[in-house]
């Protein structure tokens, strides 16, 4: 009898609790894969051009009106954008992927 009891109550739990709920992260497919290997910081442009060839596009430089204010030069190739201070890489784009996380302990949940 007591088994019974114990197997109803436990029964009669789980039917109260309603079903089980729970979020669902969508993440997007990936358009392109990305390159394996992207030009590092402080790499030349001479090497980039070695290593992953001609770019799709060459826009011209921006900025260069003093010191504070280097030459910026954008080159787009399939997926991805480098940027160079003058002729030094400082920043690479993946098109359509996140940033990297700077900071990560700064991070505050999405309300």
């Amino acid at each position: 009898m007591r088994k019974t009891i114990s197997a109803a109550a436990l029964a009669l739990g789980v039917i109260a609790a309603g079903p089980a709920l729970a979020d669902v992260l969508a993440v997007p497919a990936a358009q392109s894969p990305a390159p394996t290997a992207l030009p590092q910081r402080g790499e030349k442009q001479a090497a980039v051009l070695r290593e992953f060839g001609q770019p799709k596009v060459r826009h011209a430089p921006v900025g260069g009106s003093g010191p504070k204010r280097p030459p910026i030069t954008r080159w787009d190739y399939d997926g991805w954008s480098v940027f160079f201070e003058r002729t030094t890489v400082v920043d690479v784009v993946v098109k359509g992927a996140p940033p990297p996380l700077q900071h990560a302990d700064e991070l505050q949940p999405v309300r």
